[in-house]
C-alpha cells in the first residue's frame, strides 16, 4: 500500500521523484491553462511563466489532462507533473472534491514505479485535502500477485529481463495541508482506513475464482474479524442445511466449492443505530444450467463485487471506531452446471419458507440475497442496503459507471443517492413499479425468479424487496455497471475491480452514527 504523509516543506524544497500540481481550463478572455492555488513555489520557480510553457506544450487543463515537463532550477524534484481540474470554479479555491480525486489519481497512475511524488493541489480546505488523498491513494492501485513471478525455465544462474511490473508509486506527500492541524490529521487518517480497504475490495474482486470461492472468502473475513476486533461468524453447508437456506444452497449446489453465509459484526459501546448490510457473492457465475453464452463468462470472476464492498465497509467501520452498530452479511456461493445443479423448473423453499421457482439459474444473485436479507431482518436493524452486481439490464439503462438505487422508502433512497453524490460515486434513483411484480407469479410456487424482461433491473429489486422484514427501511444498490471496468484506467480507476459502493456504505454508517439515517 501506497504511504501517506503530510508535509510542512515547500514545493521548492522537497526532494521528491515529481512535483503534481493542478491546472484549471480557463475560459473567455482568460482562456487557456489556468494555475490551481498550491502551485505557486513552482511557478516562481518558472519565473511566473509556468502557464504559458504549459499552453505552449499543448495543455488546456481539461480534466484527465496530463502533460509532464522537467522542473526549472531551483525545485530539488526533477519532474512536475500537471494535471487537469477542468474548468475553473466561479469561487476561488472551490474546486470540486471529485475533480480534486480524479486529477490525484491520474498523477499518480502515470508516476508509477516512482518511490516519492508531492501533490500540490489545493488543499486549503479539510475536505480538498482528504480528496487528493484518497485520489493519490485510489490512483495508485495496481494487482500484480499474479505477475512477475520467476521463470521456472531459465537456467538458475541467468538473470531475466523481465523484472516484473512496475510497482506503483510508493509514497504520496501531501503538501498545502496543516499537518499538526487535528482537522487535517484525522481527515487522512480516514481516506488512509477507507482506501486501504477499497483496495482490499479490488483485490478480493481480481483474484481469480480457481483461488477465491467461498470457502477462501470466508477464510479472509474471518482473518480481518480477528484483526479489527469484528465477530465473525461463518455458516457452511452443514449449518446453511440446518438452518433452512434453500436459496444459497440452491445456488450452491452444483460446485465443488460449497456455499457459505458469512456475518460480520461490529458493535459500539455508544452506539444507538444499527446498520445492516448485506452483499451478493458469487465468487464465479459461469450461469449454472441456463450457461452464459460465449463471451459472457471471462469477468464473472467480479460476480462477488457486492459481498466484497460490504467486507471492506465493515472493516472500514471498525477502524474508524464509528458510533454505530454494522453487520455485514456476504451470502457466499458458485454458481456452477453439474449434475447436481439447480434446474429451471426447480422450487427452492428459502430461509424465509417462501418457495420460488426457478425459471433461470442465471439469475441467481437474487436467490442467495434473498435468504441474507430474511436473516439479517431478524435482528431488527434500523436499516438494511444490499450491494449486487445484479443484472445487466441495469448497466444497460445506466451504463458502465453508475449504479442504480432502489428502495422501500423514497426518503432513504434519497438520502443514499446524495450521499453517492458527496463522495463521488456515480447513482441514479430508480423506482419500484408495483405492476411488475405480477409477472413473478408463479403456477407452482410463491414466486418465480423472473418476470417480465423489460425492466429486468427493476423486477430483480420488486423480488428482493419481499425478503425484507416489514417496517424496515431498506435500499438496493445495483453496481453492475460500475464494479469492474475493463476498459483503460481513467482518474483513480484501474482496469478491473473498482470498489464501487465503499465509500457510499461508510459514509452512510457516519452519517447513521450521527443520528442521520435518512
Amino acid at each position: 500500500m501506497t504511504a501517506l504523509t503530510l508535509s510542512t516543506a515547500g514545493a521548492a524544497t522537497l526532494r521528491a521523484d515529481a512535483l503534481v500540481v493542478g491546472v484549471a481550463k480557463g475560459a473567455g478572455s482568460k482562456s487557456g491553462p489556468v494555475l490551481a492555488p498550491g502551485s505557486e513555489a513552482v511557478d516562481k520557480a518558472f519565473g511566473g511563466k509556468l502557464a504559458d510553457v504549459l499552453a505552449t506544450l499543448g495543455a488546456t487543463g481539461a480534466e484527465g489532462e496530463l502533460t509532464k515537463l522537467p522542473a526549472a532550477s531551483g525545485l530539488k524534484a526533477p519532474l512536475v507533473v500537471a494535471v487537469g481540474l477542468g474548468p475553473v470554479p466561479d469561487k476561488e479555491d472551490a474546486y470540486d472534491a471529485e475533480a480534486l480525486r480524479r486529477a490525484a489519481g491520474t498523477a499518480a497512475r502515470a508516476l508509477t514505479g516512482s518511490k516519492k511524488a508531492g501533490f500540490a493541489l489545493p488543499a486549503g480546505s479539510v475536505e480538498d485535502a482528504a480528496a487528493v488523498a484518497e485520489g493519490a491513494l485510489l490512483g495508485s492501485y495496481a494487482f500484480t500477485a499474479y505477475q512477475g513471478g520467476e521463470n521456472k525455465l531459465a537456467p538458475k544462474d541467468a538473470k531475466s529481463k523481465d523484472s516484473g511490473p512496475k510497482q506503483p508509486l510508493a509514497e504520496v506527500t501531501l503538501l498545502g495541508a496543516k499537518p499538526r492541524d487535528k482537522g487535517y490529521k484525522a481527515a487522512v487518517e480516514r481516506a488512509l482506513a477507507l482506501v486501504e480497504e477499497i483496495n482490499r475490495a479490488r483485490d478480493l474482486i481480481n483474484t481469480p475464482p480457481n483461488d477465491l470461492y467461498p470457502e477462501s472468502f470466508a477464510a479472509v473475513a474471518t482473518a480481518a474479524g480477528k484483526e479489527h476486533g469484528i465477530k465473525v461468524q461463518v455458516l457452511d453447508e452443514k449449518a446453511l442445511v440446518k438452518g433452512g437456506f434453500g436459496g444459497i444452497l440452491g445456488v450452491g449446489q452444483g460446485s465443488a466449492n460449497g456455499p457459505r453465509l458469512v456475518k460480520l459484526a461490529y458493535t459500539h459501546p455508544k452506539a444507538e443505530k444499527t446498520l445492516a448490510l448485506v452483499g451478493k457473492g458469487i465468487t464465479y457465475d459461469s450461469g449454472g444450467i441456463s450457461l452464459k453464452p460465449a463471451g459472457h463468462n471471462e469477468t464473472m470472476k467480479c460476480d462477488m463485487s457486492g459481498a466484497a464492498a460490504v467486507f471492506a465497509a465493515v472493516v472500514t467501520a471498525a477502524r474508524l471506531g464509528l458510533k454505530v452498530n454494522v453487520t455485514g452479511w456476504l451470502a457466499l456461493a458458485e454458481n456452477m452446471p453439474s449434475g447436481n445443479a439447480t434446474r429451471p423448473g426447480d422450487v427452492l423453499r428459502m430461509y424465509s419458507g417462501k418457495t420460488v421457482e426457478v425459471l433461470n439459474t442465471d439469475a441467481e444473485g437474487r436467490l442467495v440475497l434473498g435468504d441474507a436479507l430474511t436473516r439479517a431482518s431478524e435482528e431488527k436493524p434500523d436499516a438494511i442496503v444490499d450491494v449486487a452486481t445484479l443484472t445487466g439490464a441495469m448497466v444497460l439503462a445506466l451504463g458502465n459507471r453508475t449504479f442504480g438505487i432502489m428502495a422501500n422508502d423514497d426518503a432513504f433512497r434519497t438520502s443514499i443517492h446524495e450521499i453517492a453524490e458527496e463522495v463521488g460515486e456515480a447513482s441514479w434513483p430508480m423506482p419500484l413499479p408495483a405492476d411488475l411484480r405480477k409477472g413473478m407469479d408463479s403456477p407452482t410456487a410463491d414466486i418465480a425468479n423472473m418476470g417480465e424482461r423489460m425492466g429486468g433491473g427493476l423486477v430483480a429489486g420488486l423480488f428482493l424487496k419481499e425478503f425484507v422484514g416489514e417496517g424496515i427501511a431498506w435500499a438496493h444498490l445495483d453496481i453492475a455497471g460500475p464494479a469492474f471496468h475493463e476498459g483503460a484506467p481513467y482518474g483513480y480507476t484501474p482496469k478491473g475491480g473498482t470498489g464501487s459502493a465503499v465509500r457510499t456504505l461508510v459514509r452512510l454508517a457516519e452519517r447513521t452514527a450521527d443520528g442521520d439515517l435518512g
